[in-house]
């Protein structure tokens, strides 16, 4: 009797000796009672999310959004253990991959780095791309997962690329109707202040039933589920594509392109941009790439407001201060005419057009069905029906047939109001005017 006390339980089975809560305003509580994930959470890697916003520059539009990244990745985490106990001892549910589900939950975000998608586009980045090495590289959150198995990080990293062999797994992260999206809907709506983002989600995961390869959705809930999908849609043209946000966007990324040419050209900067210097050399090590969050490019911005280069200057002030570009609906494709024609005016005012002319498209794609070599192919929706025969969502709904498919996209032009209308009275200032306000 002895000896069994003394024989160590291995680390994946390693309970806390009391369970721990964490406060949320979306879930009420977060339940850890697994050794592994409360370490993980622990690990500063997990912990610079806490300095990176869920939700980009939407806090210029929506000031409740400051949410993080942290508190996202928690709920995420939380959903997906409510999933699993409801799964236990379902048919085609293997329990052997319940700590690997809730790892590659937790995670799955890791790799975000500041102003998560402006940031990736500027220098051409993936944050997935870093998610992968932070859980394969020389970190804690490897430590922490290699005392699982030696193989553990890679099925974590496997999972979150949605490359591993069991597909039900990758489903609970990365589907159409995931513990990803059900955790952003509710908790960005939450802090945005809107209502568009709220969904039945408890009826949605009493409903949900592994099969083979995804999580289908017993017939019973799909009104739950047309809910979710509606949701989604309106958060996304109501709080995600907001203008104002992409117009906080768009002078964000056009920062960085500044800063990234000045360095280039040998510039002078008053603050040296340390923090910048191996992604404006594209080549960003992971020990930089962990360094740079929010704060430090707040700080960065704050100090590029007083620089010499007076376009910097002039943007950073904006960014800080919420003095953002006007817009106009425009599509740069249908009226190239006017484009090019305010293009040349512009230079002509004395405006670099390449700061202060900005077309920003954005498109989404609601719900699709299955389409066998797309780019990216999205596993639909599916119900199990009374008779235990599986359909696809859009075959029994008419509200999500009337959505599927169909991509919609929104064009809008940024320029800045006030220098136009500081331009001296004059045929160059009418034509801008008469081409943006006509």
């Amino acid at each position: 009797m002895n000896e069994r006390k003394d024989q160590k339980m291995p680390y994946k089975d390693e309970q806390l000796s009391e369970e721990k809560v964490f406060k949320d305003p979306v879930h009420r509580y977060v339940h850890v009672k697994d050794q592994v994930i409360w370490d993980l959470v622990g690990a500063p890697e997990f912990q610079r999310l806490r300095r990176i916003k869920q939700l980009g520059t939407s806090y210029v539009t929506f000031h409740g959004a400051e949410h993080s990244r942290f508190n996202h990745s928690l709920g995420v985490y939380e959903i997906v253990r409510r999933i699993l106990n409801n799964f236990d001892r379902k048919p085609n549910w293997n329990n052997e991959e319940r700590l690997l589900c809730l790892c590659a939950a937790l995670l799955h975000d890791l790799g975000h780095g500041p102003f998560s998608h402006s940031f990736e586009k500027v220098f051409k980045l993936d944050h997935e791309d870093f998610t992968r090495k932070i859980v394969l590289g020389d970190t804690h959150v490897n430590q922490i997962l290699s005392r699982v198995s030696k193989d553990f990080p890679q099925k974590v990293a496997d999972v979150i690329n949605k490359t591993y062999e069991d597909k039900l797994v990758v489903s609970l992260i990365s589907s159409q109707i995931d513990a990803d999206r059900m955790d952003y809907l509710q908790r960005d709506a939450y802090f945005t202040g809107v209502s568009y983002g709220h969904f039945d989600m408890e009826r949605i995961l009493r409903v949900m039933r592994p099969m083979e390869d995804q999580v289908v959705i017993k017939e019973t809930g799909m009104h739950a589920v047309e809910d979710y999908i509606m949701s989604r849609y309106q958060m996304y043209w109501q709080v995600y594509f907001h203008p104002v946000t992409r117009s906080a966007e768009v002078i964000l990324s056009k920062i960085l392109h500044r800063a990234k040419y000045l360095y280039d050209n040998n510039y002078q900067f008053s603050l040296k941009p340390a923090h910048f210097l191996s992604f404006f050399e594209g080549d960003v090590q992971l020990k930089d790439y962990l360094k740079l969050d929010e704060a430090v490019v707040l700080y960065y911005f704050q100090m590029w407001a007083d620089e010499q280069d007076e376009i910097l200057s002039d943007l950073c002030a904006r960014f800080m201060n919420r003095h953002l570009f006007k817009y106009i609906e425009f599509n740069s494709n249908l009226q190239m005419k006017e484009w090019m024609e305010l293009y040349s005016l512009f230079k002509e005012a004395g405006i670099d057009p390449e700061y202060y002319l900005v077309v920003d498209s954005s498109s989404d794609l609601p719900y699709d069905f299955y389409r066998p070599g797309e780019e990216e192919e999205r596993l639909p929706i599916h119900l199990l029906m009374p008779t235990n025969e599986v359909k696809e969502l859009s075959r029994q709904s008419d509200i999500v047939e009337a959505i599927s498919g169909k991509k919609r996209t929104d064009h809008k032009l940024y320029f800045p109001i006030d220098f136009i209308e500081a331009l001296p009275d004059g045929e160059t200032k009418n034509k801008i005017i008469e081409i943006l306000f006509a």
